[in-house]
């Protein structure tokens, strides 16, 4: 009597388990549980997109900062602009305000137009 006692127990715990165990997983499988999980799966992709996009900036700004100071850009810059270029332009003898511009007349007047008739 005690052996069919423990058998009978032991196959209404094994049922009331088995019972409990697929309406679980009917619950999960509802279309509202299906959107809810959709949901919550996006929102940590998002999160986790967030993250790594910060984390690449962080490192975008180490970076430049290194390259930065590698090259030397984030030294002190000293107060004189660069001599103006007009200058050079000027010391061409080409250039008709130029000493020897007039030698160098017959240069700008000499046509190159290779379709022009000789």
């Amino acid at each position: 009597m005690f052996r069919r006692t423990f058998w009978f127990t032991a196959g209404a715990a094994a049922g009331v388990w088995a019972t409990t165990k697929v309406n679980r997983k009917l619950k999960q499988l509802t279309p509202e549980s299906l959107a809810a999980q959709a949901a919550n799966k996006a929102v940590d992709t998002g999160h986790r997109l967030k993250e790594f996009a910060l984390d690449v900036r962080a490192g975008m700004i180490q970076r430049e900062h290194e390259l930065g100071d590698a090259l030397g850009l984030h030294a002190p810059v000293d107060g004189e602009l660069p001599a103006p270029r007009r200058a050079a332009a000027l010391e061409s003898p080409y250039h008709p305000d130029h000493p020897k511009a007039a030698k160098y007349a017959e240069h700008r007047t000499h046509s190159h137009n290779r379709n022009e008739d000789h």
